[in-house]
């Protein structure tokens, strides 16, 4: 994961047109700081967007991605072995899908009331009932399965498989592996527009790929300059916008017709998740500095940056209701980062045990 935002002009679409520093400070500089010091005690800033919750749930092992259940508003977390199912109603635990070893992800099919998990360490994908939560089948993928999406278009699920640069594509109702498609980089994310067109941020070489649901072919592979080594992928699906987290600390907005990279917004470091919400329009970028930068979409060629909230260290993924609006993000306590070692140069803090959290932010 890669300071907290300090920029302050920020891109914005619409005719390639940049807010100067002074035009922005001379415009909001007493809001920003107003935004910024509501943020961080928790108080509503400029999207209403703060921290109303935070539950800890504990338990042993790291985390990845999350997905919510729009259906029952569950929210699911990849915890190293296993996905945690978890009500934010009842604020409790109350569901466990096992022996997923190395899980990153989850996407959900509600169409065929079924579940897909992507398990890094075991190169596999496990199919389960949404209901029951009990498995219903298995598949095997290509090396390091990550992130992984659902497309209800050609009713697959989709795994982005890191160290084998490819993708691989498992039918829906059967679990069965329908095909794999060589991306020829280094996949991130991924996300589907409903209309047969998948698209893949290549992490390693800052490009973004555009291939076929159903014949699998790849269509596009286009350049992200200014945005370096892309990591969270969501999409406005109803006017083809990919909302890109960049490791260079922006947020992108790219065409998903033509490529073209059509503005940014500054966010903090370490991003791994972005989500866009059509009901509101607001894109997020969740960064593992403890920031939550949120932009909005003012028409199909133009966003705004609205504010930074402060979440809390290591809050890196995340998840939205659609329903609700709710934003979910999980992190833990850390201790002190280890010295660097020649066989460890770039040594993590250890998480401090029994203080897994998950952050609710509403509006």
């Amino acid at each position: 994961m890669r300071k907290n935002w300090a920029a302050v002009g920020a891109t914005v679409i619409g005719g390639g047109l940049v807010c100067s520093a002074s035009l922005f400070i001379g415009a909001a500089a007493g809001v920003a700081v107003a935004q910024q010091a509501a943020s961080a005690t928790g108080a509503p800033g400029a999207s209403g967007y703060h921290i109303t919750k935070k539950v800890k749930l504990g338990g042993a092992g790291g985390w990845d991605y999350l997905e919510v259940d729009p259906a029952t508003h569950r929210l699911f977390i990849s915890r190293s072995t296993h996905v945690m199912v978890f009500d934010p109603g009842s604020e409790k635990v109350v569901g466990d899908i096992p022996n997923t070893e190395g899980v990153h992800g989850i996407a959900l099919a509600a169409d065929l009331s079924k579940g897909f998990t992507s398990n890094g360490r075991a190169a596999s994908s496990t199919m389960f009932d949404l209901a029951s939560l009990k498995q219903v089948g298995s598949a095997a993928t290509a090396k390091d399965p990550d992130a992984i999406i659902y497309d209800g278009y050609s009713k697959r699920a989709f795994t982005m498989n890191g160290d084998a640069n490819s993708a691989t594509a498992i039918d829906g109702a059967t679990g069965s592996v329908a095909g794999t498609v060589d991306l020829g980089g280094g996949p991130e994310f991924a996300a589907t527009d409903g209309k047969g067109n998948i698209f893949v941020n290549l992490e390693d070489k800052s490009e973004l790929v555009k291939f076929d649901a159903k014949s699998l072919k790849v269509e596009n592979t286009w350049p992200l300059a200014p945005c370096e080594s892309p990591s969270g992928l969501a999409i406005d699906a109803a006017h083809e916008i990919l909302v890109v987290g960049c490791h260079n600390k922006l947020m992108a907005f790219v065409d998903g017709n033509s490529g073209k990279v059509i503005g940014t917004v500054p966010i903090g470091q370490g991003v791994d998740a972005n989500r866009f919400d059509p009901g509101t329009g607001y894109a997020f970028a969740s960064c593992g500095d403890g920031t939550l930068t949120i932009a909005h979409e003012d028409s199909p060629t133009h966003f705004s940056l609205v504010e930074t909230v402060a979440t809390q260290r290591g809050a890196r993924t995340m998840a939205i209701d659609p329903t609700t609006h709710n934003v979910y993000l999980v992190t833990a306590e850390f201790g002190a980062t280890p010295a660097a070692t020649t066989e460890n140069p770039r040594p993590r803090p250890a998480m401090v045990p029994d203080t897994f959290t998950v952050l609710v932010l509403s509006k």
